[in-house]
């Protein structure tokens, strides 16, 4: 299985060239079964169009067949983050302050490995955040092992999409 900070190291400067901010890598499935995901995001608009998508995926298509990083077969699966995203870099945890969260630690933080609440920002390299059962927490970035938004009325207001060209255009069978 590929190293995923050496993919990194090779995936990110080709989407920050095309203008892109990288949001996540991921590998997985197993046998002859694997899918490279890349997620990624406009910085602008911390969305994606299925244009930005298919942009990313011609140019991680031809460096990564160039450099074959990865010795199993894969599928290259390029994607936006989504409405409820992961949590990945820092800054995230600022950008989408007041908004709810879920956070899995890697050790125990003031008694629990697991959170739910609301994100309050960043203070240096920790994430102020409001647990619904334990308060206010401090949590270092370093012990996180996964987070993502969870889906709100609130965090769907702010993250409405960029276009709804054709989203009430569909046929019916009849």
């Amino acid at each position: 299985m590929a190293d995923i900070a050496e993919l990194k190291a090779l995936i990110e400067p080709e989407v920050n060239a095309l203008g892109f901010d990288l949001v996540r890598i991921k590998l997985f499935g197993s046998g002859e079964d694997y899918t490279l995901q890349v997620m990624a995001e406009r910085p602008e608009t911390k969305q994606l169009v299925i244009e930005d998508c298919a942009t990313i995926s011609r140019r991680l298509s031809d460096v990564l067949d160039e450099a074959d990083p990865i010795e199993e077969a894969y599928r290259l699966e390029v994607s936006s983050p989504g409405i409820d995203r992961p949590l990945t870099r820092l800054h995230d945890y600022a950008d989408w302050a007041g908004h709810e969260a879920k956070i899995a630690t890697t050790e125990t933080v003031s008694g629990r490995k697991s959170f739910r609440g609301v994100l309050n920002g960043v203070e240096g390299d920790d994430i102020i955040f409001r647990d619904a059962k334990a308060g206010d927490v401090v949590i270092p970035f370093a012990l996180v092992g996964e987070a993502k938004l969870m889906l709100t009325d609130a965090l769907i207001s702010a993250t409405m999409p960029l276009s709804s060209e054709g989203a009430d255009e569909f046929e019916t069978e009849e």
